[in-house]
């Protein structure tokens, strides 16, 4: 097996146009997807525990991880719509860092249980 041949981003796009899936979310519902997320398991959660912890600084400590976890949505959309294919990590650091970065994701995702 040989690693060090890298395909271009043209030949990853010609092999997207392939595939049947077609990308329909943008980046609004991307970033409202990663913030309906993190809302779900920020307030749900952890609420009570933050609660004992942070005591009256609680409303503040949402409002800095609220903006915190905006930011990284905004990352992840730029991200996504960087690589007009559908994927997941794998076709990501395929498309940015290269077959052999790409094949150990690959193998990290297999073997995650």
């Amino acid at each position: 097996m040989k690693f060090d041949r890298v395909k271009s981003l043209d030949a990853i796009l010609a092999t997207a146009k392939k595939k049947s899936l077609n990308r329909s979310l943008g980046a609004f519902q991307l970033t409202m997807l990663g913030i309906g997320g993190i809302i779900g398991t920020g307030i749900f959660v952890l609420t009570s525990e933050a609660a004992q912890k942070a005591g009256p600084g609680m409303m503040l400590s949402f409002i800095l991880a609220g903006f915190i976890c905006m930011c990284a949505a905004i990352c992840y959309s730029e991200l996504a719509s960087m690589v007009p294919t559908a994927g997941s990590a794998y076709t990501y650091t395929y498309a940015v860092m290269g077959e052999r970065l790409a094949w150990m994701v690959g193998w990290v995702l297999t073997l995650d249980v």
